[in-house]
């Protein structure tokens, strides 16, 4: 068996750890969006494979026997990439996918299907928006320049951002809801915009929301193709014929 683990991922990190204590031959793959992604106990590529076709060759060329997906929920495109190369080449795939965040009593969230629909929650008067949804898309947010926008990022922006007032952090998870809360108060933070991308490592500002009283306006996940979906390692490590290497 050999197993090509798509990460970036707390989620992923995680199985790095179990598969390499397990002995399981397998490749880490980083889409390379990150300038110093977390190091991890495999092998480790980075970049694109070149669309579908690219990653059915590779998974063809290099042996690969069962994939895992771990990448973010969000990161609709390489999933969809993941389900049809694994298809044309006939290798089981498994998506470790977190749960989704649901609504705790106190919550004031407005769910929407993307983030074009976000940006049109926004409320016309100005307001300081805790834009906590990465950078890929915070250019559709130009069109409400009214706002002051706050961005945690991963990585210092090596472009201008495309935002006419825009305060950045720079930051890695997890966070937690006291530091959170912290942050909002600092910066006045009047609305919130997130991606529902469950797990425990960016909650936290969802739960400092709900401290402080603010809205939330949260986008909803892409809607996938059918698949198999693992919700905890020890799935994972089931699916791959390796329970006894759970808890290690």
């Amino acid at each position: 068996m050999r197993v090509l683990l798509l990460g970036g991922t707390t989620e992923a990190s995680l199985m790095a750890r179990l598969l390499a204590q397990a002995g399981v031959d397998a490749i880490f793959s980083y889409a390379g969006r990150t300038a110093a992604p977390r190091q991890q106990p495999l092998p480790v590529r980075v970049g694109g494979f070149g669309g579908p076709e690219g990653l059915a060759a590779y998974l063809r060329d290099t042996g690969i026997t069962r994939v895992i997906d771990a990448t973010h929920p969000f990161a609709a495109q390489m999933s969809k990439h993941a389900i049809t190369a694994c298809a044309k080449v006939d290798v089981p795939l498994l998506a470790f996918e977190r749960a989704p965040w649901i609504p705790k009593q106190g919550d004031n969230w407005l769910t929407v299907p993307d983030v074009v629909n976000a940006v049109a929650a926004l409320p016309v008067m100005p307001a300081k928006v805790f834009l906590a949804i990465g950078k890929q898309l915070i250019r559709v947010f130009a069109t409400r320049p009214q706002h002051e926008y706050l961005l945690r990022l991963v990585d210092s922006p090596e472009a201008p951002l495309p935002l006419a007032n825009a305060n950045v952090v720079i930051a890695r998870g997890p966070f937690t809801e006291e530091g959170d809360t912290a942050l909002m108060q600092h910066h006045c933070i009047t609305h919130v915009v997130a991606k529902n991308a469950g797990g425990m490592g960016a909650r936290a500002k969802l739960d400092a929301a709900r401290a402080l009283g603010l809205p939330v306006i949260l986008i909803d996940r892409p809607v996938m193709p059918p698949r198999v979906i693992a919700r905890t390692p020890e799935d994972v490590m089931k699916w791959l014929g390796h329970p006894a290497c759970l808890g290690v």
